[in-house]
């Protein structure tokens, strides 16, 4: 009798691993549209969830499969994931907006149902990529800070450089901070923050403070979805900005490799960059950061993201050293807005 009692048990428990949802509202939708629910972590490990399964994401009009995951860059761009932010469950798009997809705003109703356990282990395992936020950790300050010089195609020496960001409080902001005053940055577009979130940050460093007060910074807190009107006016406020004001120029967000890599990829390309080297100036941020090695699947991941942003302004169609360049005009005339002329003056000021 004992014996087929803990046989119900272990039934049971495997049952409710096995079947469990989890359900709950929608508590914010961020600025970059990613979705932040009211379920807490915990009652999604309660539920059985492990990073790397399958999950089945129902919401009032419609669902859709998508991994449990640690960050962004576990998927393709364009496709979903589930991971946990600020301890509670939170659903979003690689690169583009989660609750504009699938209209979803604060109060709507969503859970979660197991659809295969571990599905995505796999491809998981491949995408881990881990970063520690100590110095010595790295081979210098540049490193470390993801600042660099980009001299992709004609972009000339002493133009061009972006970074992390140089006044958050994160231990990379003050290295970076001190190379760009070093390199004599005179613009910067803040592509991560606010106008009322800088006034926050410049207390942080006095360089920082130094280039807002004298407006040669704008601050575009731009979301990373390359095909949305928002990204589109915002980077096209940007560049008029970068045309209106003097070299050096830095380009940052929180990590200089999200927003940062979209935006200095489209001028490499513009400015006759090859399609090699717009695509490892893209990754040498994982290399930097995580120390992602060239021939590895890790490293193939990541150029195949910046792949198919190019893809994804060419209507799906594959980008190669012939075109990469046309691709990036036509993207910043039709879908931008900026007009030739203005091409033109971006190009002008790089050279």
């Amino acid at each position: 009798m004992l014996r087929k009692s803990i046989v119900l048990t272990i039934l049971l428990i495997c049952a409710v691993l096995t079947f469990a949802a989890v359900s709950g509202t929608v508590a914010e939708v961020d600025k970059y549209g990613n979705v932040h629910t009211d379920i807490p972590a915990e009652t999604v490990e309660e539920a059985g969830f492990e990073l790397g399964d399958m999950l089945l994401i129902k919401m009032e009009e419609e669902s859709v499969e998508a991994p449990f995951v640690t960050t962004y860059g576990d998927v393709d761009m364009g496709d979903p994931l589930v991971r946990v932010s600020g301890g509670h469950l939170m659903m979003a798009l690689n690169y583009a907006n989660f609750a504009k997809t699938y209209g979803l705003e604060a109060g709507s109703e969503v859970s979660y149902e197991m659809v295969e356990k571990g599905a995505y282990a796999e491809e998981l395992e491949i995408r881990q990529l881990t970063r520690t936020d100590d110095r010595e950790d790295y081979a210098s300050d540049a490193i470390f800070a993801n600042f660099r010089e980009v001299t992709i195609g004609e972009i000339a020496p002493g133009k061009l450089y972006r970074s992390s960001h140089p006044s958050i409080e994160d231990p990379r902001a003050p290295y970076a901070a001190e190379l760009a005053e070093k390199a004599g940055i005179k613009t910067i577009v803040n592509l991560s923050d606010s106008d009322e979130e800088v006034k926050e940050f410049c207390a942080n460093s006095s360089f920082f403070a130094s280039i807002e007060e004298s407006g040669n910074m704008v601050n575009l807190n731009m979301g990373v979805d390359l095909l949305s009107d928002e990204f589109a006016g915002k980077l096209k406020e940007g560049l008029l900005f970068m045309i209106e004001n003097d070299t050096p120029y830095l380009v940052h967000c929180v990590e200089g490799k999200d927003r940062a890599g979209m935006t200095v990829a489209i001028l490499g390309a513009l400015m006759g960059g090859t399609t090699e080297e717009v695509y490892e100036d893209y990754a040498l941020s994982y290399e930097n950061y995580y120390h992602v090695e060239k021939g590895t699947s890790a490293y193939t991941s990541v150029v195949n993201i910046i792949k198919e942003i190019f893809a994804s302004i060419n209507d799906g169609n594959p980008v190669n050293d012939e075109n990469i360049g046309y691709v990036a005009m036509q993207y910043l005339v039709e879908r931008v807005g900026l007009s030739y002329p203005e091409v033109l003056a971006i190009q002008s000021k790089l050279r």
